[in-house]
């Protein structure tokens, strides 16, 4: 991975293979490495031959779910995460509209982290998936694009009500390149995902920032570009400066000690040059970076 441009004090990575990002995290605690604070979610939970099963973290039946949330808990994970619909990036795997577990095997899952004091993030394309995950009681729904069989889109409002009574958060977890997507997917069906996204907007839903790096084509270096996304949904910069703080401290279940200034919480600060309730554009022009309380050399 080359080199990330400044300005995250706080990063969440929701999967990797054989605790690597777990590693990186005590690496950069201990000073070892210059970077941000790891939320980890260690190994993600997945069917067998599921989404993402090359990670090694295939679960059949209640006592493979929950032995592998305690196996990713004992490791030292900070959150949960379980692949609860298919995705595109596993050739040969569930369509990414299709459900891989139950309400009933992702109430397992919440349940056994609860135990651990650990939230659950759930990747959701899929509307029967989405519908799965508030029932269970996850924290965050990663994607929640709302996809039905043939690929349509199958948006339910009685299901979106409940994500905004029950306190769940969305992280669209959209490429930074998302203005390119029409030329990928056509400008028709590009329109459809994020016709499905400005609903949510519209609706209230608390959203978090985030993207889909690591894929191809979604790079770790463009942040801003997928705040600008939220824009482009309708939200105010100040609501999507909050969705990139505060909101992200609470659905990361870290609002205790970071995601706002305030007395006797961990230094975490950025300083622009200008103003972003203004123009998000001006994230980009980083100037000083503060984590931990200690300031980072941005040479």
């Amino acid at each position: 991975m080359g080199r990330v441009a400044p300005g995250r004090t706080t990063v969440r990575d929701l999967g990797d293979r054989g605790g690597l990002a777990i590693r990186l995290r005590e690496a950069i605690a201990a000073g070892e490495l210059p970077g941000p604070r790891i939320v980890s979610a260690a190994t993600p939970l997945t069917q067998p031959g599921g989404h993402c099963w090359f990670l090694g973290g295939e679960v059949e039946g209640e006592a493979a779910i929950r032995e592998m949330v305690r196996r990713n808990a004992d490791a030292g994970a900070d959150v949960i995460k379980v692949m609860a619909s298919g995705g595109g990036l596993t050739k040969g795997g569930p369509a990414v509209w299709q459900p891989q577990f139950t309400a009933a095997e992702l109430r397992m899952v919440v349940e056994e982290a609860q135990r651990f004091g650990l939230p659950v993030a759930v990747h959701a394309h899929g509307t029967e998936s989405i519908a799965a995950a508030v029932a269970a009681g996850v924290r965050t729904i990663e994607h929640c694009t709302w996809m039905s069989e043939g690929g349509k889109f199958d948006m339910r409002q009685e299901l979106v009500d409940q994500i905004n009574s029950r306190g769940v958060y969305v992280c669209t977890a959209t490429s930074p390149n998302w203005r390119a997507l029409a030329q990928r997917v056509g400008e028709e069906r590009a329109e459809q995902m994020f016709t499905s996204m400005r609903w949510m907007a519209e609706q209230g839903v608390r959203f978090i920032a985030g993207t889909d790096a690591g894929i191809p084509r979604a790079t770790f270096d463009s942040f801003v570009n997928t705040l600008e996304f939220l824009k482009y949904l309708g939200l105010s910069p100040a609501q999507i400066i909050d969705s990139a703080t505060t909101n992200a401290a609470q659905a990361l279940g870290i609002a205790a000690t970071t995601g706002r200034l305030k007395e006797g919480f961990r230094a975490d600060l950025v300083a622009v040059q200008g103003d972003p309730l203004e123009h998000l554009a001006a994230l980009r022009d980083v100037r000083l970076v503060v984590s931990a309380g200690q300031r980072v050399d941005l040479d």
